[in-house]
């Protein structure tokens, strides 16, 4: 586990806390507000613990990558583009900060557009008690700098700004950046947030001890994007179910005909390794049994149902069929844990929906049973979100990259940081 705010004095401490509010903006509005209410236990604990002050850094966006394509994009389509207006729409941090001081129902004071050097007055200057935000830290080249020297400068600038560093930013705790790792190296005390502890709770047994028998539900596209994860739940679990566009990898390096499906034939082999290290560790690899398919990849397209393993040429796999989620219930039937993460269909497409909708379903029936159910992975978690079933999951996680590579088993910097 790692170490927390409830481990250490914080009154009369400056604390410097990295927060996740990379959320989606439009025209400078806030559009969903997942990501601030996480952080906001923490926030509040700091506060009422009399932390002097207590300075708020998070990104928001890649500013430099995404103006270059929304650049070329309109330069395509022959329209004007203002750097500024789109910079003050999707990048500033001064409406998460208004935003924020609403929910908390308390002042959140932003420290300045464009830099986050040199706040060190602005921020002494402030009342006892203050909550301040700084400006987007990747408007720095240091924040995401590949050079550990470049990261250090920035790092060290924002040490200054506390005594204490609280790192609450999982969705970032995969990156060794300035502010969710490097700054670390500057202060005396490295804690983690309360979402960071929970995060870690939950999704960390699941690699290392979890609760069995413990069933895997693995989805999404591309069998290359979850191969490490693949190999690491082989390990405990006691079924892996394989569904989404990677199932049809497995399907046809097991022989079967899979039509237009997605398929990475680059990993076939891949996928016969993993099949067979799976039989010699007794773990049941679930694959679709039948399906249900179009002509076509468009939310229009008419559904075909095909009973059986094989797809035939003219159409392509969209989502699973009603065998193969009587075989997913039976497989969850007796699971004492589950982890979740990537669809099982083109959720997407209310057509091609069912299946994933039934697996939440499922997932939240384990849950309800007593079994230990964990969701990581965007699509996941907009999945259960879209089926109104994310409050009848033991944890969903909100870090997509970071949940991912903490079942692939990986050390995660941000977490590191914060160990005991």
């Amino acid at each position: 586990m790692i170490k927390t705010v409830k481990d250490i004095e914080l009154k009369g401490k400056r604390v410097v806390m990295r927060v996740d509010f990379n959320v989606p903006m439009k025209d400078g509005r806030v559009q969903d507000d997942t990501r601030i209410v996480a952080a906001i236990p923490t926030i509040k604990y700091v506060m009422e613990q009399g932390a002097t002050s207590l300075v708020l850094m998070s990104h928001l966006g890649d500013p430099k990558k995404d103006m270059k394509k929304a650049k070329e994009k309109a330069e395509k389509d022959g329209k004007p583009f203002d750097e500024a207006k789109y910079i003050a729409g999707k990048h500033r941090m001064a409406p998460v900060a208004a935003y924020l001081a609403e929910k908390l129902g308390r002042p959140v004071v932003f420290a300045g557009e464009d830099s986050c050097f040199g706040k060190k007055a602005f921020i002494e200057a402030q009342p006892s008690g203050t909550i301040v935000m700084l400006e987007n830290t990747r408007f720095h080249k240091e924040e995401t700098s590949e050079d550990a020297d470049e990261r250090d400068k920035l790092a060290k600038e924002l040490a200054t700004y506390g005594e204490i560093f609280v790192n609450d930013a999982f969705g970032t705790a995969h990156r060794d950046h300035a502010s969710t790792a490097s700054i670390a190296k500057f202060l005396p005390v490295s804690v983690g947030g309360f979402l960071m502890e929970k995060e870690v709770r939950y999704l960390e047994p699941m690699v290392t001890n979890p609760p069995k028998p413990m069933v895997a539900i693995i989805g999404g596209a591309k069998v290359s994007s979850k191969i490490a994860v693949l190999e690491s739940l082989l390990r405990n679990a006691s079924a892996l179910v394989i569904g989404g566009g990677m199932a049809y990898t497995f399907l046809k390096a097991q022989g079967h005909t899979v039509g237009r499906s997605l398929v990475e034939d680059d990993q076939l082999d891949t996928a016969r390794k993993i099949l067979a290290a799976a039989s010699k560790a007794g773990v049941d690899i679930v694959l679709p049994l039948d399906h249900v398919c179009a002509a076509a990849f468009d939310a229009a397209a008419a559904p075909t149902p095909v009973d059986g393993l094989n797809i035939s040429e003219g159409l392509m796999g969209m989502d699973v069929g009603p065998k193969t989620l009587a075989r997913y219930r039976a497989v969850l039937a007796t699971a004492k844990s589950v982890v979740w993460n990537g669809p099982v269909g083109v959720f997407e497409f209310d057509a091609f929906s069912k299946g994933t909708g039934e697996v939440a379903k499922m997932v939240a029936e384990a849950t309800s049973r007593g079994a230990t159910t964990v969701v990581g992975g965007g699509d996941s978690v907009a999945a259960v979100n879209k089926f109104g079933l994310a409050d009848k999951m033991s944890h969903v996680s909100t870090g997509g990259g970071a949940s991912l590579e903490l079942l692939e088993g990986k050390k995660l910097p941000g977490i590191e940081v914060c160990r005991a």
